[in-house]
C-alpha cells in the first residue's frame, strides 16, 4: 500500500543553522566599526577583544583577517591590527557613486511615492530630527539610512536597491563622525526633498537630492582633511 504523499503545508521546512562563531564574532566586530566604538585608527588587540565578546582569540584573529581583505582594518606588520582610516580620496570615489545613485532615487520616489508613503517618510524625518535634538549620533546614522533607504525603495527598482545596499554599510560608517555638526543642515534640506517628492516634482527631488550628497561629501572631505592635520 503507497503511503500518503505530504502535502506543501504539512512539507518540513529545512532547519535554520545558528551563523558560525566565526561569522558571529566578524559581524560583531564590524558592526562595532561602523558604529564608531571602534573608531578609525583605534588599536585592535585580539585579547581584549576576545574577553569582551566572550570568544577565544582565535575566532577573533580569523575575522580580522576578513575585515582586513574588505578594507576595514589594516595589519600593519610589527604592529598589530587597526581600524582602517579612510582617505579623502576614498571618501570622494565611494561617496560620489552614492551620490550618483541617491539622485536617481529621489525622482524615482517622485514620480511614484503615494499618499501613505508620503506620511511614511515624514516619520522618518521626525525620528532624525528627535534623534538630532538629543545628540544621539547613532540614532541620527540610524534614521538618516532609513530615510534614504526609504526613497531609494520608492523609485521601485530593484537593480538600484541592491547597488545601494552594496554601499550602505560603508556610507553608514563614513557618516558617524559628521552625523551630529552636520545635522541641522542635513535634515532641513531632506524636508525640502520630501516637499518635492510629494509634489511629484521629479526634477526638483532630483536636484536637491544632488546638492545634498555633494554638500554631505564635501563636508566629511574637509573633515577627514582638517584630522589628518591634528595627526600631522
Amino acid at each position: 500500500m503507497r503511503e500518503p504523499r505530504t502535502s506543501p503545508t504539512t512539507a518540513p521546512k529545512p532547519v535554520v543553522r545558528p551563523a558560525p562563531l566565526r561569522q558571529a564574532v566578524h559581524d560583531a566586530l564590524l558592526e562595532l566599526v561602523v558604529g564608531g566604538v571602534l573608531p578609525p585608527g583605534h588599536h585592535l588587540v585580539e585579547a581584549e577583544l576576545a574577553e569582551k565578546l566572550g570568544v577565544s582569540r582565535q575566532p577573533v584573529r580569523e575575522a580580522l583577517l576578513r575585515l582586513q581583505v574588505d578594507g576595514w582594518v589594516e595589519l600593519r606588520p610589527g604592529q598589530g591590527a587597526f581600524v582602517h582610516r579612510p582617505t579623502v580620496e576614498e571618501a570622494t570615489q565611494l561617496l560620489g557613486v552614492r551620490a550618483i545613485l541617491e539622485t536617481y532615487s529621489a525622482r524615482g520616489a517622485a514620480q511614484h511615492a503615494t499618499g501613505p508613503d508620503i506620511a511614511r517618510l515624514w516619520e522618518l524625518q521626525a525620528a532624525g530630527v528627535s534623534a538630532l535634538a538629543v545628540d544621539d549620533a547613532r540614532g541620527i546614522v540610524e534614521a538618516n539610512a532609513a530615510l534614504h533607504g526609504f526613497i531609494t525603495d520608492l523609485a521601485r527598482n530593484p537593480v538600484l536597491a541592491e547597488l545601494i545596499r552594496q554601499v550602505d554599510r560603508r556610507v553608514r560608517w563614513y557618516y558617524m563622525p559628521i552625523a551630529r555638526p552636520r545635522g541641522k543642515d542635513a535634515w532641513n534640506e531632506h524636508a525640502e526633498i520630501i516637499d518635492r517628492i510629494a509634489a511629484g516634482d521629479p526634477e526638483q527631488a532630483e536636484e536637491l537630492m544632488r546638492r545634498h550628497t555633494r554638500t554631505t561629501t564635501d563636508f566629511y572631505c574637509r573633515q577627514l582633511t582638517a584630522a589628518s592635520r591634528v595627526r600631522a
